[in-house]
C-alpha cells in the first residue's frame, strides 16, 4: 500500500531535552494510525512536526513520497494536512460556515467573500460524509460534538487529505464518541489519512487500523490494532505490566456526610447553571457525577468549597453532618474535615516552582506537628514528605529541593491526592477529575489510593468527565444534566452493570445528553 507519511530517524530537541528521538514510521494512506504513549513520551511534538509548528533538528519526513521540511502550518495545509487540536480552534461569535472558510476564504484582496458558494460546497461536504450542521448556526450554540464537526468540515474545506486529531474522544458523550467514529471509517474510506492521538486505548483498538506506541520519545512498537490487547499496549506504553482495572469491593455505606438540598447557583449576570440540585453522600461511599463538562459541575464545586464567584447567588443548602458549607471560607470548610482535590491543579492545588515538600505541606502548614518554636520542625517535615512519597509512589529523587514542575502530571497528582488525603480527621472529599492530564501507569495508583480512602470510611463527591472511571470507582452514580440530577444510579444498579461497562457507559450517555 501506498504510504501517506513517513519519517527517517527523526528527531526533536529542546536544549538538551530530546523529545522525539530517531523516530521511523511509515503511514499508509487511506488508514486510521493511532499514536499512543504516557504523558511527555513525545506524541504532541512529532504531529507538531508533521503539521508544521515544529521543525526537526534531525532526520526527514516524507509526504506522499515527497521529502519536506514544513516551517509553518500554513505549508503543511498546503500539502494536503490539517489538525483538529484538542482545544477547537473556534470562534463562538461566528457561523459554521465563516468558522469553516477563515484564513482559506478563497478571494481576492477587496473582494466579496463568496459564502453562498462555500456554502453549497460545506453542504455537499457534509452530506458525503454524515456530517449534518446548519451552515448559519453560531458556533457559540452548537454543542460540542457539533463543534468537532465544525474542525472536521474545515479540513474538508481545505482538501486535507492527512487529517491529525489530537484526543478528539476527550470531551465527548458516549453517543458524540461513537458518531465520530463512523465519520472516522468514513473519511477512511473515502481515502483519507487518519493519525490519531489518544490515551484511550479501548478506543484505539476500536476504531484503528494500526498502532504505534511512543515511550520516553521513541517508537517502541507498531502493531495492527486487530492483533493487540488492551494489555499489551499498556505494558509497552510504560515498560511494565499494569492492574488496568481497579479492584473495587462493594461499600458499606455509614451515616450521611454530606446532604445537598435543591441547590442553585446563578451567575452575577443571572445566568443559571445549577438548579434544584439534591443528593446525599454518606461515609464510606463514592458518589460518582457524570455529565458532559459545563453541565454545572465547577459550579457545584465552587458552592462546596467556598469558591464561589462575587456577586453570584446560590440559594438551597449544603451540609456537612447537619453544618452548613456555603458562604464559608475555604480555610473554614478545610478545618470542618473536607479535602478538595481541584480540576486544574496547577492553578489551585499547587505552586509547581516550589519544593514537591513544600507543596506537601500547603494548606497544613499551620498543624502543630510540623512546627518547633516560631519555625518549622525540618525533621518531621522531611519525614513525613518522605512517607508520602513512598506511600503513593511518587517518582521524586530530592524532595526537598527538586521543584514540582521536574515531576510528570501524573506525579504532581499523586502529590497533591498524598496531600490531601493524608490530613487529619478528613470526612468528605470533594475530587475534580482525578487522572487528566495523568499517565496510564500513574493512573493505577490513583485509582487505588481512591478506594482505600473509600474503604477507610471517607465521602467522596467524585466528578470526572471520564465514565469509565466513574463506572469503575464511584458506589452511587448521579447524572447532572443543565445543573440538575436527571437520574440517579443505585449502589445495586452499579455493582449490577459494572461488569459491562460498555453498555453502561451508553446507558448513562442517555441520561447526560
Amino acid at each position: 500500500m501506498a504510504i501517506a507519511v513517513r519519517l527517517s530517524a527523526l528527531s526533536k530537541k529542546f536544549g538538551s531535552f530530546f523529545a522525539n528521538s530517531n523516530i521511523s514510521l511509515s503511514v499508509e494512506k487511506g488508514t486510521i494510525h493511532a499514536l499512543v504513549g504516557e504523558n511527555g513520551a513525545g506524541k504532541s511534538t512529532l504531529t507538531k512536526i508533521i503539521y508544521g509548528m515544529h521543525r526537526p533538528t534531525s532526520g526527514e519526513m516524507f509526504i506522499d513520497g515527497k521529502a519536506v521540511c514544513f516551517s509553518s502550518p500554513r505549508e503543511a495545509i498546503h500539502s494536503g494536512i490539517g489538525m483538529v487540536h484538542q482545544h477547537f480552534m473556534l470562534i463562538p461569535e461566528l457561523s459554521v460556515t465563516e468558522n469553516i472558510i477563515l484564513g482559506n476564504e478563497q478571494c481576492g484582496l477587496f473582494q466579496r467573500i463568496p459564502l453562498k458558494k462555500s456554502k453549497a460546497l460545506i453542504l455537499n461536504d457534509a452530506e458525503a460524509y454524515g456530517l449534518a450542521l446548519d451552515p448559519d448556526a453560531l458556533v457559540g450554540s452548537l454543542s460540542i460534538g457539533e463543534q468537532q464537526r465544525v474542525e472536521i468540515l474545515k479540513l474538508l474545506f481545505r482538501r486535507a487529505a492527512i487529517m491529525i486529531f489530537d484526543e478528539p474522544t476527550a470531551v465527548l458523550t458516549p453517543l458524540e464518541t461513537e458518531r465520530f467514529f463512523a465519520t472516522l471509517r468514513s473519511l477512511r474510506d473515502k481515502g483519507k489519512t487518519i493519525i490519531l492521538i489518544t490515551h484511550k486505548l479501548d478506543e484505539v483498538l476500536a476504531v484503528a487500523d494500526m498502532v504505534s506506541v511512543m515511550r520516553r520519545g521513541e517508537i517502541v512498537g507498531t502493531i495492527p490494532a486487530a492483533s493487540a490487547t488492551k494489555g499489551e499496549l499498556a505494558e509497552m506504553m510504560v515498560g511494565r505490566s499494569l492492574l488496568l482495572r481497579v479492584t473495587n469491593p462493594p461499600a458499606s455505606p455509614g451515616e450521611t456526610i454530606l446532604s445537598i438540598n435543591q441547590l442553585g447557583f446563578r451567575t452575577k449576570k443571572g445566568l443559571e447553571r445549577v438548579h434544584d440540585l439534591s443528593l446525599t453522600i454518606r461515609a464510606g461511599e463514592i458518589y460518582g457525577i457524570a455529565g458532559v463538562e459545563g453541565n454545572g459541575q465547577s459550579e457545584l464545586l465552587q458552592m462546596l468549597w467556598g469558591l464561589a464567584p462575587e456577586g453570584a447567588i446560590i440559594c438551597g443548602e449544603a451540609l456537612l453532618r447537619g453544618r452548613s458549607l456555603i458562604g464559608r471560607s475555604p480555610a473554614e470548610i478545610a478545618r470542618m474535615g473536607v479535602s478538595h482535590i481541584p480540576e486544574d491543579r496547577l492553578r489551585h492545588a499547587v505552586i509547581s516552582n516550589y519544593t514537591v515538600s513544600e507543596n506537601l505541606l500547603f494548606g497544613r502548614h499551620r498543624e502543630r506537628s510540623f512546627h518547633q518554636g516560631t519555625g518549622f520542625n525540618t525533621g518531621a517535615v522531611n519525614r513525613y514528605a518522605e512517607k508520602m512519597i513512598g506511600d503513593y509512589a511518587v517518582s521524586c529523587s530530592s524532595p526537598d529541593r527538586q521543584p514540582l514542575k521536574a515531576l510528570s502530571g501524573g506525579n504532581q497528582q499523586k502529590v497533591v491526592l498524598a496531600r490531601e488525603l493524608s490530613r487529619p480527621a478528613i470526612s468528605l472529599l470533594l475530587l475534580a477529575q482525578p487522572t487528566r492530564g495523568v499517565d496510564i501507569g500513574s493512573i493505577e495508583t490513583i485509582h487505588q489510593k481512591i478506594i482505600e480512602a473509600r474503604t477507610s470510611g471517607i465521602a467522596i463527591l467524585l466528578v470526572s468527565s471520564e465514565l469509565e472511571e466513574i463506572i469503575a470507582l464511584s458506589t452511587r452514580i448521579g447524572c447532572l444534566y443543565k445543573g440538575s440530577i436527571r437520574h440517579e444510579f443505585s449502589q445495586e444498579e452499579v455493582e449490577l452493570k459494572r461488569d459491562s461497562a460498555d453498555a453502561f457507559q451508553k446507558e448513562i450517555g442517555l441520561h447526560i445528553t
